[in-house]
């Protein structure tokens, strides 16, 4: 593994800078800057790609040189303290960076479960919004979270903070072109005759409460400030909202609340099916034992 040493703001150090804040070098790279042990943790234990480590070698902990010597690189860099204080976005400076590959957007390398539990977030505008989202999607069982149109960036910082180590774990995949997820669910639907598709809205539909999300599932939630878009609506089966208190002054929950609210409604209805079928079957068994005697 080789290891170069950086002792001024050069231009290896300035696209270290550009990974973490420029977006369009992000990409055109193909690469970002990650820091946090949480984060690191997660991305090795899920297999991204870890092209760099980022470190000064004046105080590295034992899982730091762990990580170095049991992670395949194709380059570490070495700063002086200083640069790794003014590289790090916290207060207390991390150890240990990384530079990790992004990942390519394909839907059909997603492996998906028995019944799909599939969410779509449309063009998200604010960052901790997508990373909280990320967070509940790892929490609630979803296979696959897909982001549409002209959205934040999937690989900011903020992101990948916010998304508390579940960004490495959560398959999330990015789409531009709409035709490209209407031929995706055309061939879940062919897969999955019972697919359900349903949107969030804030006006007053079917309550979240009263769909039946035992399906094969595709929820679609709309952007912060104008919602899922009119074609998606469309496309949609059911339209589906969350009861607010009639004394209640607020109109709508935020879209990461309300997000966590309806994947928590579907985990409840799926768990509580679940349930019911190992209570009908266990009732079974009993019913068999007794005729034996």
């Amino acid at each position: 593994m080789k290891e170069t040493e950086i002792v001024a703001k050069d231009s290896t150090y300035q696209k270290f800078e550009v990974l973490k804040t420029n977006r369009n070098k992000r990409y055109k790279y193909n690469e970002f800057l990650v820091e946090g042990v949480r984060s690191l943790n997660e991305a090795i234990a899920n297999k991204w790609n870890i092209k760099s480590f980022i470190y000064a070698n004046d105080k590295l902990s034992d899982w730091a040189r762990d990580v170095i010597g049991s992670v395949k690189t194709e380059e570490n860099f070495v700063l002086t303290p200083e640069l790794m204080k003014d590289l790090s976005g916290k207060e207390d400076t991390s150890e240990l960076m990384a530079i990790i590959e992004m990942r390519e957007d394909k839907l059909e390398s997603v492996p998906l479960s028995k019944a799909p539990f599939i969410v779509l977030f449309d063009r998200p505008s604010n960052k901790g919004n997508l990373g909280t989202i990320i967070r509940s999607c790892d929490s609630l069982g979803v296979d696959m979270l897909i982001i549409t149109g002209h959205a934040v960036d999937l690989y900011d910082p903020d992101v990948v903070v916010s998304a508390m180590g579940s960004f490495f774990n959560m398959p999330v995949i990015r789409i531009e072109d709409n035709n490209e997820l209407y031929s995706f669910i055309d061939k879940l639907r062919a897969q999955f005759p019972d697919l359900l598709v349903a949107g969030s809205t804030a006006h007053k539909e079917k309550p979240v409460y009263q769909v039946d999300f035992a399906h094969p599932l595709v929820l679609m939630l709309g952007n912060e400030t104008m919602g899922l878009n009119k074609a998606f609506k469309e496309y949609c089966d059911v339209l589906c909202t969350i009861p607010m208190d009639e004394k209640s002054y607020a109109t709508s929950f935020n879209v990461a609340c309300a997000a966590s609210i309806m994947m928590y409604e579907v985990k409840r209805q799926r768990n509580s099916l679940i349930a019911l079928d190992e209570s009908v079957h266990c009732r079974h068994l009993g019913q068999a034992e007794e005729m034996t005697y």
